[in-house]
């Protein structure tokens, strides 16, 4: 039979665990609650809580809402949410991740502060992600989002540079960005950057790197949706080529398990730990 283990340093940041905590201790109370927004970007774990009686909205539909309780998840949102909770006498749950908290802070301070230089507020993240749209609200929609390098390179470099990073993107592509700029930058222009990748996202890389390479085999369990997963797989995949990404029990090609000895479960940030071991048992009575 193969030797199969989970990565002990995956599953779920501080700042999932945390919204999920609030979530469920609301819901234990009997109240409801909705979430703008699913809580986290796994399938698995928003069925269970909806089977808990968690209610997922998007933003249309907040807006409509009256004398409700709502929880904002981790990745944060715009002033314009607070403002409309405000106006709707909603009662916000508020559970922002700390550190998506400090940028968004950061991001506005750099925003309202007043000079003569025009000046462009750049964020390194995925267009359209619940983070980045959260850190745009903060410039009134201003700043200028980059997904990659190529996106860099049309930003006007005679004009001062203000460059910021989606909490969960690679730090090494962050680097990259960082040196492009500084080479191209006119000599009129200034930049200025902050490095605000979350360390308990990015530390994953080098950790979850070894992992993947001492097994045969890897199953990387991870939503879909994950924006951090897509990063950590990518890791695994190029340190294992033998590395497959699936949702869970159901995506498992169990011809594979006959060719490994060694066998190991890894996931994201958005990963909960009990869907990991649910694949380990999975996997067991398939190899028994």
């Amino acid at each position: 039979m193969a030797n199969i283990e989970i990565d002990k340093g995956s599953g779920f940041c501080f700042g999932v665990v945390t919204a999920i905590n609030k979530a469920e201790q609301v819901l234990a109370e009997g109240n409801k609650l909705y979430c703008l927004g699913d809580i986290v970007h796994n399938s698995k774990e928003v069925e269970r809580l909806k089977r808990m009686g968690l209610i997922t909205i998007n933003h249309e539909e907040f807006a409509q809402l009256r004398d409700a309780t709502v929880l904002l998840r981790a990745h944060g949102e715009p002033p314009t949410t607070y403002e409309i909770a405000k106006k709707n006498r909603i009662t916000i749950i508020d559970a922002t991740c700390p550190v998506v908290l400090r940028l968004q802070k950061k991001i506005k301070k750099e925003h309202d502060l007043t000079n003569t230089e025009k000046k462009q507020i750049v964020i390194y993240g995925k267009n359209g992600h619940a983070e980045v749209l959260g850190l745009v609200g903060q410039t009134a929609g201003k700043a200028i989002v980059v997904e990659n390098l190529d996106e860099v390179k049309q930003l006007d470099f005679n004009h001062s540079i203000r460059l910021y990073s989606q909490t969960t993107k690679s730090l090494d592509e962050f680097q990259k960005i960082v040196s492009y700029i500084e080479e191209h930058l006119a000599p009129t222009a200034t930049f200025k950057y902050s490095d605000t990748i979350c360390r308990q996202v990015s530390n994953r890389i080098p950790n979850i790197k070894i992992f993947a390479a001492s097994h045969d085999l890897i199953f990387f369990v991870s939503g879909k949706k994950s924006s951090n997963g897509k990063i950590l797989f990518n890791e695994c995949k190029t340190m294992n080529p033998n590395t497959h990404f699936i949702d869970g029990t159901g995506e498992i090609d169990i011809s594979l398990l006959d060719q490994a000895k060694s066998i190991g479960i890894c996931g994201a940030t958005s990963t909960p730990t009990w869907l990991m071991e649910e694949v380990l048992l999975f996997i067991k009575q398939k190899t028994n």
